[in-house]
Parts: structure tokens; C-alpha cells; sequence
């Protein structure tokens, strides 16, 4: 059932479907910064949306940023991306993915899968404000998995292009070994609904089991735009040889691995954030 919700989601994208439990068409643009809720895959996820400013009528690019595994939209790097995209005039959304942060839903009860889910119909919701002229999206370690593989089941004609930040291709490979962000277990004798997170959340059943067949790079490499990924050689959770794959099943792909850095940037952030906002202005001006 979740394939097919999924691929449902997925029409709904491509051919301008109205989706059943997507808010296409809001009655007013929210203000910059200020807290809103779209329908999600387990109910309504907060987002803050960022836009340049803009003259009446006038559209500009967006970019969606999403979170990694069990973050939200604070994410340390998002606001100075934000703040740098829309004095180039481009706007930004962020969101908290379900059972994250402000959404709705229980971690518990989230997956790769239920994420695609919820970029699908975020990007559903920013495909209909008026001031859309297309859509971009940036996906830190589990947010830049579920970016690939919605670019990729999506494709250029929907996503202009993509930034992937420690995209966390690991986490199958992570199932299939019995251990998933500091979590054991038996992966072919799961006898729990949920095994406790050392981080105090706790991982459902659901998602070892989605996790262990992910068609990850295999979706991926069906995106034919221009895409950038990023990893820090120093990355403890995401090694950088799958920055490496990424890299050699995305056709049209620029890989940067910094010497140092860990999974979250924290030594030098503001060089990973010149690196996504000089890339993304640059592409985003040449498409025009």
C-alpha cells in the first residue's frame, strides 16, 4: 500500500492531479518565516517559506530544503542558505518531516518511503503558489536520500536541480547489517513494532524492513538534471565513498569532498554553505 500511495503522490506531481490530502492552493501567501502546515503522509507538517522580494505578478525560483534523519527544519545550515539564496532572488522552503520537529505523525511510524511521501506533496504545494517559476531541492543525510529519489522519480521536467548533503545511501546497507543510528537488532527476526534510539527516539519496524530493499541508487540515477553532492571526508556516518556512487550513477553530477569534515559541517559551515549557494545561483541564473 505504501508503493501505491507513493506512486499516487507521484501522479499527482507530474500531472497536476489534485492530491486528496495535499493544500494546493493556499488562501493567502504565508509571511516570511511564519509557521504553516501542509497535509503531509501522516498528517499536516510545519514549513516556513522565505521569499525575495518580489514585484507584483513577479516569480522567482524555489528551493526546498529537507532535514536529516530525526532533525527538523533548524538544521544550522538552512538559515544562512536561506538568507543568501533570497538576497539572489530565489525563495526557499523548509519543512519538518513527519513525526519531526512541529509535524504530526509518529517517528515511530516514519520511513524513507513516508518522507518521499511528504516531499512529494510539499512539492505538489509550492508547484501551485503563484510565485513558483520552478522548483530545486537540497537534502541533508536522510533528506538527501529521499531528494534523490524523488528528483529521480520525478525528473528534470519537475526538478530544475538538486543538491545532495551527506545523502545517507548507507542507511540500507545500515538495515541489512542490524544497525541503524546506534540501534540493534536482528534484521530477518524483527520480534519488536520499535527498538529504542540511544538519541531517545524510537525506530519502527516498518522502516528496518523498507529500509533493507530502498531501491535508492536505482531511482537516483533516473534524474538527468544538474545535481551537486557534497560529503565531508571526515563524515562518521556517511562515508564519503557513497558521495563516490552518487557521483557515478547521476550523469549530469559535480562531486566536492572536504578534507575534514564530519556529517552535520560543523567545521567549517559557512564554506558548506558558500559551496550549495554559489552552486545553486549559478545554476538557477544559467537556467533562465
Amino acid at each position: 500500500m505504501k508503493y501505491l500511495r507513493t506512486l499516487a503522490l507521484l501522479l499527482v506531481v507530474l500531472i497536476g492531479m489534485e492530491p486528496i490530502n495535499a493544500i494546493n492552493s493556499p488562501n493567502k501567501m504565508p509571511d516570511n518565516n511564519e509557521l504553516f502546515f501542509i497535509d503531509g503522509s501522516q498528517g499536516k507538517l510545519a514549513s516556513k517559506i522565505a521569499l525575495p522580494v518580489l514585484a507584483t505578478g513577479e516569480k522567482c525560483p524555489m528551493v526546498i530544503l529537507s532535514h536529516g534523519f530525526g532533525g527538523d527544519m533548524t538544521f544550522h545550515l538552512w538559515e544562512p542558505i536561506i538568507q543568501i539564496l533570497n538576497e539572489n532572488g530565489i525563495g526557499v522552503l523548509r519543512y519538518d518531516f513527519n513525526g519531526c520537529g512541529q509535524s504530526e505523525g509518529e517517528f515511530q511510524n516514519m520511513t524513507v518511503l513516508s518522507e518521499n511521501e511528504d516531499l512529494l506533496c510539499i512539492i505538489s504545494y509550492v508547484r501551485a503558489l503563484p510565485v513558483t517559476e520552478s522548483i530545486s531541492l537540497v537534502g541533508h543525510s536522510q533528506g538527501g536520500v529521499v531528494t534523490s529519489m524523488v528528483s529521480g522519480d520525478c525528473g528534470s521536467e519537475q526538478i530544475k536541480c538538486e543538491v545532495l548533503l551527506s545523502a545517507a545511501a548507507v542507511l540500507r546497507e545500515d538495515a541489512i547489517r542490524g544497525i541503524t543510528q546506534g540501534a540493534h537488532f536482528d534484521p530477518w527476526h524483527l520480534d519488536q513494532p520499535y527498538y529504542e534510539l540511544p538519541r531517545g527516539l524510537k525506530l519502527g519496524r516498518a522502516y528496518i524492513q523498507s529500509a533493507m530493499t530502498l531501491p535508492i541508487y536505482e531511482t537516483a540515477s533516473a534524474y538527468k538534471g544538474s545535481a551537486l553532492i557534497i560529503n565531508g571526508m571526515a563524515d562518521q556516518v556517511v562515508p564519503y565513498t557513497y558521495a563516490q556512487l552518487y557521483n557515478k550513477v547521476i550523469n549530469n553530477s559535480e562531486l566536492i569532498l572536504i578534507p575534514g569534515e564530519d556529517h552535520t559541517y560543523t567545521i567549517a559551515p559557512n564554506y558548506a554553505v558558500k559551496l550549495v549557494t554559489d552552486w545553486l545561483i549559478k545554476t538557477l541564473k544559467a537556467s533562465k
